[in-house]
């Protein structure tokens, strides 16, 4: 006899979370959410707008300073409010229902599916290194962008794949995030390793550690290039606050949240500087800047290896994406669940399946938006669009800290943000800095991700009346 399922309700599901994340599961989900494809590649589009190296390595330290000072001030909105939904919640709290409900938009409209989309398909192009039928030029329905490719159908597989395995549970998915995390963790320390003692090229290092290593021009120059150069550094470095998502199912949270997210930033941001490194040791600037396809970790690889380093790279970045985008499926359902239960997103995202206390309905909701991005092919694009409006979130964000204390001086802080009121400040003076300077010149990226935005206004007021019965 077929037995049914009892659904548990918003109410109940606030306290059916499993706590099934610990100080290494939570750190290995900030690294894993961390490392995906980027690191690999966007080093070669960074390189051709600075043309320098010096300014390429400028680039990624101001970006590591940045995203490792976000990240210890988000510590103190973790440890203080360690509730599933993360960053959704802070800027609720912070700066009332809307700001959190633009956020929660923007997520599930552009940046965590497409996110998703974006590596999953990063998977499948590297997957065809081995397996040559995996092509965005072989199209098994219709042609162009109307059509389905089989390198779409490989990227759409994967995120079916995990929406699935992670509805199984927070320890499934955990268990699955580790394994890739340890796996591409190594994949990169062995690029590192392999580019230091075995790669040096005296031709690379006198070109680009010689007489020309800043390149040429003013202050104001090089803050202008270094600023608008630093959004694909930052998007590489990008979802470190995913495992803020997921902290109703942190242990302890108020203790591993502020530590995974120190540990996990401090160790991907020293893993991408040592690879930069790696690219100036063994490819001239030039090598970098025009790598095929931008692949500048395939180029300097097979300068060691030879043809044989192509087929360890692509592998590498295979183990690395797969692991990306589970921990992006995992980290950003919880937001959905989060909002739901606020009455702010469909009821039926906010219940838990009572057998493994997973969010299945935001997890499926989630995968199959996801999915339609990468049959769209549009998700490269709208991730363009909204360079802008996700670091005004995390502007945001962070000033919530400074409302906080204010309005909220009783809330208990295990942990305070390292190095307030100054560091805080001074993330957000530069990131106000790189929001101008991508204002001033790539508009065409800043006002379309504005406009999404935005468009969540109507809908948040078209949505709230129905907040107490929202089907």
């Amino acid at each position: 006899m077929a037995t049914t399922r009892k659904v548990v309700t918003p109410k109940e599901a606030a306290t059916g979370l499993v706590k099934g994340l610990g100080l290494v599961d939570s750190t290995m989900l900030v690294v894993g959410s961390m490392i995906g494809s980027g690191i690999f590649i966007v080093s070669a589009d960074i390189a051709r707008q600075v043309a320098s190296p010096g300014l390429l390595l400028m680039v990624w330290f101001a970006t590591a300073a940045l995203t490792l000072i976000a990240a210890l001030s988000y510590g103190e909105l973790a440890a203080a409010m360690p509730q599933a939904g993360g960053q959704y919640v802070y800027l609720r709290e912070s700066f009332g229902p809307l700001s959190g409900f633009l956020y929660g938009w923007t997520l599930f409209l552009v940046i965590q599916t497409g996110t998703i989309a974006a590596v999953a398909v990063a998977f499948a192009k590297f997957a065809g290194v081995f397996v040559p039928w995996i092509s965005a030029q072989n199209h098994l329905i219709g042609s162009g962008r109307l059509g389905l490719t089989t390198q779409q159908l490989v990227g759409i597989a994967v995120v079916l794949l995990l929406s699935t395995v992670n509805m199984r549970g927070i320890r499934t998915g955990a268990m699955v995030q580790n394994v890739f995390t340890f796996a591409k963790t190594a994949a990169l320390l062995g690029l590192v390793a392999i580019g230091f003692l075995l790669g040096r090229n005296p031709a690379a290092i006198e070109r680009n550690f010689g007489g020309n290593f800043w390149g040429v021009g003013g202050t104001l120059h090089v803050v202008r290039l270094v600023g608008v150069a630093m959004v694909g550094a930052l998007f590489s470095a990008d979802a470190w606050n995913n495992v803020t998502f997921t902290a109703g199912e942190v242990r302890n949270p108020r203790r591993n949240l502020p530590l995974s997210l120190a540990l996990g930033v401090a160790i991907v941001m020293t893993l991408y500087l040592s690879a930069n490194f790696v690219y100036l040791n063994v490819l001239p600037l030039e090598a970098i800047q025009h790598a095929p396809e931008d692949r500048v970790a395939t180029a300097a690889v097979e300068h060691i290896l030879g043809p044989a380093g192509r087929q360890v790279m692509a592998a590498a970045i295979m183990i690395s994406a797969f692991g990306c985008v589970n921990g992006l499926i995992l980290a950003g359902a919880r937001v959905y669940y989060a909002m739901a239960l606020d009455g702010l997103f469909f009821r039926k995202a906010g219940t838990l399946e009572p057998r493994h206390h997973a969010p299945v309905f935001a997890l499926a909701l989630q995968g199959v938006w996801a999915m339609l991005l990468t049959l769209s092919g549009s998700y490269s694009d709208l991730l363009d669009y909204v360079i802008f409006a996700v670091l005004l979130f995390y502007i945001l964000t962070i000033a919530g800290i400074f409302v906080l204390r204010r309005t909220r001086p009783e809330m208990e802080r295990p942990y305070r943000a390292f190095g307030y009121p100054l560091l805080p400040a001074v993330y957000i003076a530069a990131a106000g800095l790189i929001e101008v300077l991508l204002l001033a010149y790539k508009p065409s990226y800043t006002w379309p991700g504005l406009i999404i935005v935005l468009l969540g206004v109507p809908v948040y007021y078209i949505w709230k009346p129905k907040s107490k019965g929202l089907t």
